[in-house]
């Protein structure tokens, strides 16, 4: 049962301070009529919300169920979140436009690789293209380097609660989504890197995606690949981006041990999340690329197919 002071880690990231009232429990904007802490699953399950708890913090993600009917239309999803320092930034802003998001991380050798994105934003720009790129990273300042040394002209953000991940269904990085000036989603996630300086571990060139890319934004022309969709995810995969929003609430707070104990139920959840996997071992101070633990994902990840990592093409 919870008790004493309350932290609700809502399903947009955003921290709130749970207090029972008069009038009910209430955080936000939001209170339940007549209710106390013990009331809080109840309400949570007839939202349609799944819940990560910790003795004094709670997440919720949308169930899978309510997910999907967010998301079956075929509209890309709203998304605000801030850039490197704090300040607002919109991919909805571009609504209207063919505009592409770019998913990396400070975890993974994607970092390098804004300079290539900005190639092609200046190559396409004159013929529409908005491109917005998000690091899903668990501190803004993990990102601070690669972003000041590639200094873009297009948007980047940094979203420590990768409510894009849950929006978009994006589970590795770098994934790419494309949008038409309808806002709809023709192309679903799929990994495109930003250049090739990593092609021996990606198998997949640049310019696979950045041809297609070219096509599209120039004339209009969809890949078969575009006719994809992306996988339902399951409550399993959802409950584990809420636990490791709690766990990147422990590890703020200095409690790496709690937060390891979260990151291991989302890893269990959702085992093939690199968002989660890898991303957990950067957020609690683990080495991302040739550490023990990372290198022994890795093998497990190769030999079994290297599920979730959907090629461009």
């Amino acid at each position: 049962m919870l008790t004493g002071v309350v932290i609700l880690i809502d399903v947009d990231g955003r921290e709130h301070q749970v207090e029972v009232k008069d009038v009910g429990l209430c955080w936000g904007d939001v209170c339940i009529p007549k209710a106390g802490l013990e009331d809080l699953d109840d309400w949570a399950a007839g939202a349609g919300y799944l819940v990560a708890r910790d003795t004094d913090v709670v997440a919720l993600a949308p169930s899978a169920e309510l997910h999907h009917r967010e998301t079956a239309d075929g509209r890309a999803p709203e998304l605000t979140l801030n850039d490197v320092d704090g300040n607002p930034v919109s991919f909805d802003d571009f609504s209207g436009h063919k505009r592409v998001l770019v998913t990396w991380a400070s975890w993974c050798g994607c970092r390098h690789e804004l300079g290539g994105w900005q190639q092609l934003q200046d190559e396409l720009a004159d013929s529409g293209l908005k491109l917005f790129s998000v690091a899903l990273d668990a501190d803004p300042e993990d990102s601070r380097p690669w972003i000041e040394a590639a200094s873009p002209s297009y948007p980047v953000a940094v979203d420590t609660a990768h409510v894009t991940a849950e929006k978009y269904g994006i589970t590795n990085v770098p994934s790419v989504v494309w949008i038409d000036e309808q806002d709809r989603i023709v192309k679903p996630p799929t990994i495109a890197p930003g250049d090739d300086q990593f092609v021996d571990f990606t198998k997949i060139r640049a310019d696979q995606h950045h041809d297609l890319l070219r096509a599209w934004v120039r004339d209009g022309v969809l890949p078969e690949s575009a006719a994809g969709t992306t996988p339902e995810r399951t409550d399993e995969e959802q409950l584990a981006l809420a636990h490791r929003r709690i766990a990147a609430h422990l590890q703020r707070a200095g409690r790496t041990e709690d937060a390891k104990r979260h990151l291991a139920t989302a890893q269990e959840l959702s085992p093939w999340d690199w968002t989660v996997r890898r991303g957990g071992i950067a957020m609690t101070g683990g080495d991302p690329f040739l550490g023990e633990e990372f290198t022994s994902f890795w093998e497990e990840w190769d030999a079994s197919g290297r599920p979730g990592y959907t090629p461009t093409v």
